[in-house]
């Protein structure tokens, strides 16, 4: 369900915070989004790309993070929360990232607004997006050249490819290894 508040009153505000249920909150240009708790299908696919992609980022001197937010350039009044990015050390801060990141995953729910978040993760330059549906394993790679707008099956940022083998699975191939998810 979808709901519209035009204002939201500090306490509620605070109340979400006390209770943990702002953990996944976005604010875009200013406006905040309240992100629902994701179910088993796409937190399983997150956990599962988390192990195998760690030691990959780190080969590559990244680090990589589970639903932490990546600052734009007006900071707290411009955030988004991918499910997974990948990120160098000096784009780290104590709040999540600033302004940058590698490659951010989002793992597609119903009524997302993944597709949404592009222009902003281009305006951070952020090289790669990968789009994934839980259910069916189908992905996209999007690399950004002057917008997303070119699809792969190749990751430059990990030095992988993607495809969907039966089960449906993800199958994550590089050099001298692969699992499937």
């Amino acid at each position: 369900m979808r709901a519209v508040v035009l204002e939201m009153p500090p306490h509620w505000i605070e109340e979400r915070r006390r209770l943990g249920h702002d953990l996944r909150d976005e604010v875009w240009d200013g406006v905040l989004h309240m992100v629902p708790q994701p179910g088993t299908p796409h937190m399983g696919l997150s956990s599962d790309l988390v192990f195998v992609l760690i030691p990959l980022a780190r080969a590559r001197g990244y680090r990589v993070f589970f639903e932490t937010s990546l600052f734009g350039a007006a900071g707290e009044k411009n955030y988004r929360v991918p499910d997974l990015t990948i990120v160098h050390p000096d784009n780290v801060s104590e709040r999540g990232f600033e302004q940058h990141a590698e490659l951010v995953i989002e793992i597609l729910s119903a009524n997302d607004e993944s597709r949404d978040k592009l222009p902003f993760y281009a305006m951070c330059g952020v090289r790669e997006v990968w789009l994934i549906d839980p259910a069916t394993r189908a992905f996209e790679i999007l690399s950004l050249e002057d917008r997303y707008a070119t699809v792969r099956t190749a990751s430059a940022v990990l030095g992988v490819t993607l495809s969907t083998v039966e089960g449906p699975k993800l199958h994550i191939k590089w050099a001298d290894g692969s699992a499937e998810i």
